[in-house]
């Protein structure tokens, strides 16, 4: 009969050198967080020195050393922006161009990379190196057949104007079909067919749930190239219809430009990008460490 030791059984098992060992050098020391720390300040800085500008008058902020807290003067001095240039209908127009262009050049691109990625057919390739190509083209020498092409259509000066070029985009294109080459497999467009799925249902039933993802990063980029646009805007469009951005280039104009004035237009113009990015956050990651485990 053998004899069963009770203090081997009682006595919890050590972890092995090999667990502990990956365990410490997952861990993050002081180094790690003061790096992150000191990156993290100098990504804050500019933001919080735009609300301490926005918040003071202009005789202040040209002092030496500059404050460094807030001041008393942040709602008059948005008051004033607001009175100076229609802040309102500029931030309505640039919520309307983002939205919609956002929206268009997700399905489009998801569409026309599902296409060129998964899709067979002839001249799949020829059309995509063209597509490729045009991102070679600098935007500047489209701008003047682009303004002609609107105001031949009675377009310029509108928000349709800034709308129709950037409803799709070779980049977006591009992205969509590397990520959907990745993350969508072929087993579940062959049992789409089978069960006679046509294209469109198989692309609004299987392939947008699996591009949800990337459609997050590629909306979250275009929102923001979209309300960050000033190139083209100032051209196409006048100071009685404005976005935020020739709003502002419009609201530092002058003789002497009030900085305070403008950092209070510039901190209601951010505000919108930010709450975005909050909401799309979380997508954003998982799109980019989806991207990263597949590839």
């Amino acid at each position: 009969m053998t004899t069963v030791d009770v203090r081997r059984i009682a006595t919890p098992l050590a972890p092995a050198p090999g667990r502990r060992r990956a365990r410490s050098q997952d861990a993050a020391g002081w180094l790690t967080y003061t790096i992150l720390t000191v990156t993290t300040l100098l990504f804050v800085a500019p933001f919080y020195y735009m609300l301490v500008a926005a918040s003071r008058p202009m005789s202040e902020m040209n002092t030496f050393p500059p404050p460094v807290l807030p001041g008393p003067d942040l709602f008059d001095n948005i008051a004033t922006a607001i009175h100076q240039q229609n802040i309102g209908l500029a931030l309505w127009n640039s919520l309307v161009v983002s939205t919609i262009t956002t929206a268009a050049t997700v399905l489009f691109c998801t569409l026309a990379g599902f296409a060129f990625g998964k899709l067979r057919f002839r001249g799949r390739n020829v059309l995509f190196a063209i597509t490729l190509g045009t991102m070679m083209i600098p935007p500047s020498l489209a701008v003047v057949p682009l303004y002609s092409i609107m105001a031949e259509f009675g377009l310029a000066g509108t928000l349709s104007s800034v709308i129709l070029p950037t409803l799709v985009t070779a980049f977006g294109v591009f992205f969509m079909r590397q990520y959907l080459i990745q993350a969508l497999p072929d087993e579940l467009l062959e049992a789409a067919k089978v069960d006679g799925a046509t294209t469109l249902r198989t692309f609004f039933s299987i392939v947008l749930p699996i591009a949800r993802p990337g459609a997050a990063v590629l909306g979250m980029l275009t929102f923001m190239t979209a309300w960050n646009d000033f190139f083209w805007p100032i051209i196409t469009l006048n100071s009685s219809n404005p976005t935020v951005q020739v709003a502002l280039n419009n609201l530092g104009s002058g003789y002497v430009p009030d900085t305070a004035v403008i950092m209070a237009g510039t901190l209601i113009g951010t505000l919108p990008v930010l709450v975005v990015f909050v909401l799309l956050g979380r997508q954003i990651v998982g799109g980019i460490m989806a991207g990263a485990v597949k590839g």
